[in-house]
């Protein structure tokens, strides 16, 4: 932990407060988390070519590991030849895999785990047997288009699709043909500019299948046809079943149906349907990965558009058609920019309602959550959020935290507990991800809003024709080691990953307790996610002075939360303290608001709200085309807003922080310094709890994260009796902190964490957490390295002897003189055995090769000649002597310095506290005594450095790794000393 988090010997005790979650907990609520809020698999299924006996053990594999729960997954990426998978009889949602599902779930249950299930066969969500010609099969609008030159006359078929149509797609219906004139004043760089007054609709003019039609001789025109039919998707590196699945309508109720159908028929027998009760977490579906040559369609869109906007969609389509992945036409460009809003927006009320919302309905009637990232489609993910029991973001696709702070924003307006994130897929990182990336990934992740982790993720053993050490689902991929690590016993780490498990156990637990609390929501004019796009001074400014935020979007004004009472919005949940609008960043900063959210923002801020806007919303536009008098009615709208005493434009973003100070509004967590400390607050009838970490706002943000060392600044939501505390989440000790400032709500303390470092600070009452301290004194200012709290009361400690003062909060200065402090001692031998992990007689198995080594110099295994290529499990020894005075008053802790990648120790045969991942100093004063004392250092490496020479065709291109103990390792002795 960070320089505040003195421990000493007495001084911490594993109790929680009894209410601190709405749960029940027992008195382990932090030091013991539930299975509900430990980490989770994402767990790979090559189908169903399972063994229920493999099955059982994985899963006991999984609780013993410390894990709550997996998700079970049909992923084999890594499989070239999908033959040897008989998916005539192995395939997804066959009756081996049905019975692998029960045997996974009857495990379940009495290992006391939870189990999620994909909705389809890998993703995007399909359904054995469905066509590409089904009405519930995903559509494309294909496009067709022939140019003439003024006054050319046209005869001969229908323009055909510039792309024929995807294998097993019979039928292809005409939906519309229409004429344009090209305005070349509208062209830009891709995109060929038309004139929305000259749209004809020449559908009717159609004979079959034939088209004769003259151009005007007022300049270039083209001729548009717009063809229906199935996009023929599959999901992912399939085939999963015979029959092939194939991907359902997203937007439509009979896509959603063809789903839950199926479900019903083939899938849920009576047992099956009792498992879920008993074990099962929630249904999954993995990002919205539709993919097309056109546009995304759905038969019922034209109909929805008009009854959304009132407008026929047919004259507006130029505007929104697409050409694989690209616009083709473009109107006027606020117009273009309003008819695709308008469009965009009707798709996602298609996907919310009919895909979405009817999912999670379904998987309640089985006692199941929805668990989905909502994202892939120009729809509203921040709305989605809302909808859905657990939203869930990616460590790989997203861009920024501001990525899961849309999420985050969803789901605390709607009232729900749990961001979820599937963590830690690294490209080409196969087996040799490190737990301390991992940390650092996630430790942003979780000051963003994400408190439930689902690693990424755990292979089943084996499958046809795989190597050692087993079958990993995206290894290889496309000839290389691939995008996810395998964990499970396979791996050396596995030995340690208990205190992994532990570790994030206890953020999710902290994280999940009471309600999040942010500063500033972030009106979206546009709610998509997996951007990177971000706010206007709070992402690059407001959030390195501790400021939160997070993002909503115009439907989550509607939820029964939006409310505000004392200034802040949604007062039972997030309580935002102002309301931050800004120009849409999807559309070139525009000052957009639709005209419902506007009466909204009125009487959100006659309600009391302080409003900050950014850019010339007196002169704001709707984000759709308007109509008649919209525009007016949205800028009188606007006009009362902004005559409002609690409502502000600025048109400069650097003016933004001086606005929200003129609104009397600040951040919970404030610090002078500009830094990288990243910061969330959740607050429960107890306690305020503060997640602190050393993180950065993305991960290609260069340079790298350095130390932070600076006083930070929380408040107290929960009265001014309360007191600070240090929750360490490797320990899970609770400790009462000795040296801070108080001054009316707020509580200062000094932070100095390490690149990636975590810190959780609980501000309750005293003895809210066990402690005996009651209201005792404390230090508010010291010249000595740290003071806190032990059985023998106020303690200062010091690695350097000298004199100290210190000033309590009673007014009184206490000067102590430290005489002597025995030196740091550095071991200069090291005994190092070594099991290096070798393949063994099957893809599973695996030899185990000792060595034994005598090291004057700590190295890194690739710089030892004799263990360059080795991985798996090292066994450090040495010897250090402390002197014979070496007293009770004495302290110690062990430095270690590099190492990589886990690591435990043990001082005299007993192990020492688990070592933070990210910081590896550990305290082992009460293990250590006079003389002679035996350091182990236990070290677990990735399997990398070996698969580079026994798989040189998949990992011969990658880097040799540095692992092991590189140090330098101290142990460095403290006195401590009665502040009497």
């Amino acid at each position: 932990m960070g320089a505040v988090a003195a421990v000493g010997p007495g001084a911490a005790v594993a109790a929680v407060p009894a209410t601190a979650h709405g749960g029940g907990p027992t008195v382990d609520w932090f030091a013991d988390p539930a299975r509900s809020r430990r980490p989770r698999f994402r767990w790979w299924w090559p189908d169903g070519l399972v063994d229920a006996d493999e099955i059982a053990r994985e899963v006991d594999a999984i609780a013993d590991a410390g894990f709550g729960g997996a998700e079970i997954a049909a992923v084999h990426h890594s499989i070239k030849d999908k033959s040897v998978l008989d998916t005539a009889h192995h395939g997804w949602a066959s009756r081996p895999w049905r019975e692998g599902v029960e045997a996974a779930l009857r495990r379940a249950a009495r290992r006391g785990l939870t189990l999620d299930l994909t909705l389809g066969p890998s993703w995007p969500v399909a359904v054995p047997g469905l066509t590409p010609d089904d009405e519930a099969a995903a559509r494309e609008l294909a496009l067709g288009r022939v140019q003439l030159t003024a006054g050319a006359r046209y005869e001969g078929p229908v323009p055909p699709p510039a792309h024929a149509p995807a294998t097993g797609v019979s039928r292809q219906l005409l939906l519309a043909v229409q004429a344009a004139r090209i305005e070349p004043a509208y062209s830009t760089r891709k995109e060929t500019g038309l004139d929305p007054s000259s749209v004809r609709d020449l559908t009717a003019t159609v004979t079959d299948a034939g088209l004769t039609w003259t151009a005007p001789d007022d300049g270039d025109w083209v001729l548009i046809a717009y063809w229906l039919r199935g996009s023929a998707q599959q999901p992912e590196s399939g085939p999963h079943s015979v029959p092939a699945a194939h991907v359902v309508d997203h937007l439509s109720a009979a896509g959603t149906a063809a789903v839950t159908g199926f479900w019903e028929r083939e899938i849920l027998t009576p047992s099956l349907r009792g498992l879920l009760r008993a074990a099962g977490g929630a249904f999954f579906e993995d990002s919205v990965e539709l993919e097309t040559d056109g546009l995304i369609w759905t038969p019922g869109l034209p109909e929805a558009f008009e009854k959304h906007t009132g407008r026929p969609l047919l004259s507006y389509l130029p505007a929104v058609i697409l050409n694989g992945s690209n616009q083709v036409f473009t109107f006027e460009a606020q117009l273009t920019r309003q008819i695709r809003h308008d469009f965009w927006e009707t798709v996602s009320a298609l996907f919310n309602r009919h895909h979405v919302r009817a999912l999670r309905d379904w998987a309640h009637s089985l006692g199941m959550n929805l668990r989905a990232q909502p994202y892939g489609l120009q729809t509203d993910a921040i709305a989605s959020a809302a909808i859905l029991d657990i939203p869930e973001g990616e460590s790989l696709g997203f861009k920024n935290l501001d990525d899961y702070r849309c999420l985050a924003g969803g789901r605390d307006m709607a009232g729900h507990t749990v961001l979820s994130c599937e963590a830690g897929a690294y490209n080409g990182s196969a087996y040799s991800t490190t737990w301390d990336r991992f940390l650092r990934t996630m430790g942003g992740a979780y000051a963003a809003g994400v408190n439930q982790t689902v690693v990424h993720g755990f292979s089943y053993a084996t499958a046809p024709g795989v190597s050692w050490p087993g079958f990993a689902a995206f290894s290889p991929y496309n000839g290389g080691p691939g995008y996810g690590e395998s964990w499970g016993p396979r791996q050396p780490t596995w030995r340690h990953l208990n205190d992994i498990a532990d570790y994030l156990g206890r953020v999710h637990t902290v994280l999940q307790a009471g309600t999040a609390r942010a500063d500033v929501a972030i009106l979206r004019q546009t709610g998509y996610t997996a951007t990177g796009i971000g706010a206007s001074w709070f992402t690059a400014t407001g959030v390195p002075l501790g400021w939160t935020h997070q993002f909503l979007s115009g439907p989550l004004l509607a939820l029964p939360n939006a409310t505000v009472r004392g200034g802040r919005l949604a007062p039972d949940g997030p309580a935002y303290k102002a309301l931050f609008v800004e120009g849409d960043f999807f559309h070139g900063s525009t000052p957009t608001l639709a005209l419902t959210d506007a009466r909204r923002l009125l009487a959100l801020a006659r309600a009391g709200l302080p409003v900050v806007l950014l850019g010339a919303f007196d002169q704001a536009l709707t984000p759709g085309v308007p109509g008649d008098g919209e525009t007016e009615q949205l800028r009188d709208v606007l006009d009362r807003l902004l005559a409002l005493p609690t409502v502000v434009r600025v048109t400069d973003k650097a003016a933004v922080g001086d606005a929200l100070a003129g609104l009397g509004v600040t951040a919970d967590v404030r610090h002078a310094t500009a830094s990288t400390l990243l910061n969330a607050h959740r607050a429960t009838e107890d306690a305020d709890f503060y997640y602190l970490c050393n993180g950065k706002h993305a991960e290609t943000v260069k340079p790298p994260v350095a130390a932070v060392d600076h006083d930070v600044t929380l408040r107290r939501t929960r009265g001014r009796a309360t007191v600070p505390y240090l929750l360490d989440p490797w320990t899970g000790r609770a400790v009462r902190l000795a040296r801070h400032t108080e001054d009316g709500d707020d509580v200062t303390l000094r932070v100095a964490l390490q690149p990636g470092q975590v810190m959780i600070v609980a501000l309750g009452s005293p003895g809210l957490f066990g402690d005996r301290h009651g209201r005792l004194p404390y230090a508010v200012a010291t010249d000595a390295p740290e003071v806190l709290y032990a059985d023998q009361g106020l303690m200062l400690r010091t690695a350097a002897p000298g004199t100290y003062t210190t000033r309590l909060s009673t007014g009184r200065t206490v000067t102590t003189t430290v005489a002597s402090v025995p030196e740091p001692i550095t071991p200069d031998r090291w005994e190092l055995e070594v099991e290096d992990r070798y393949p063994g007689a099957g893809p599973t198995r695996t030899e185990r090769v000792r060595r034994t080594l005598t090291l004057d110099t700590l190295l890194p295994w690739s710089r030892i000649p004799e263990l360059a290529d080795s991985a798996g499990i090292g066994r450090y020894r040495t010897t250090v002597t402390l002197p014979s005075d070496w007293t009770a008053a004495c302290d110690a802790r062990l430095e270690l310095g590099v190492v990589g990648d886990t690591v435990r120790v043990t001082v005299n045969g007993t192990p020492a506290p688990v070592v933070d991942r990210l910081h590896p100093v550990v305290e082992v004063g009460a293990l250590v005594r006079p003389g002679r004392n035996v350091i182990e250092v236990e070290v677990a490496t990735p399997l990398v450095n070996r698969l580079r020479v026994t798989q040189p065709a998949v990992f011969g291109t990658v880097a040799r790794q540095d692992y092991g103990l590189s140090g330098p390792v101290r142990l460095v002795p403290y006195t401590r000393r009665a502040l009497a």
